[in-house]
């Protein structure tokens, strides 16, 4: 289990996830975000980046903030997911997680960001702008 608290950092944009059909390309919009992650799966084209960007016909839900767990991480290391999440979930908040080769991103919906911040910073975890 993680033993070390991680220093996570505030991203100071808002952003949306987005639903796509699984046959459909890509679509050019979502790389005019400074941040995205793109997924595509059996069953959708999940897109994550900037609400700002996102045109107003595409499936969406919006007003997600973001928290970088500062990185690199090394693979060996287990339970950082599972540790911040479950803060999260004792206080009723809910996640979207990213997961990249070198860190994890919390997103959390923009009403529940200052309750997130708070239970975190009260188990230990520094938080950063």
């Amino acid at each position: 289990m993680l033993e070390k608290k991680l220093t996570m950092i505030v991203m100071n944009e808002t952003y949306g996830v987005c639903r796509l059909d699984n046959n459909q390309p890509v679509p050019e919009w979502a790389k005019n975000s400074r941040f995205y992650s793109i997924t595509r799966t059996f069953e959708e084209l999940s897109i994550v980046c900037s609400q700002e960007i996102i045109p107003d016909d595409v499936k969406c839900e919006k007003d997600w903030r973001m928290l970088k767990v500062e990185g690199p991480l090394d693979f060996s290391l287990i339970g950082i997911l599972s540790s911040i999440s479950t803060v999260l979930a004792q206080s009723k908040i809910s996640i979207f997680a990213i997961s990249t080769f070198d860190t994890d991103y919390i997103l959390l919906k923009n009403k529940d960001f200052d309750n997130a911040i708070e239970a975190l910073s009260n188990e230990g975890y520094e938080i950063t702008a």
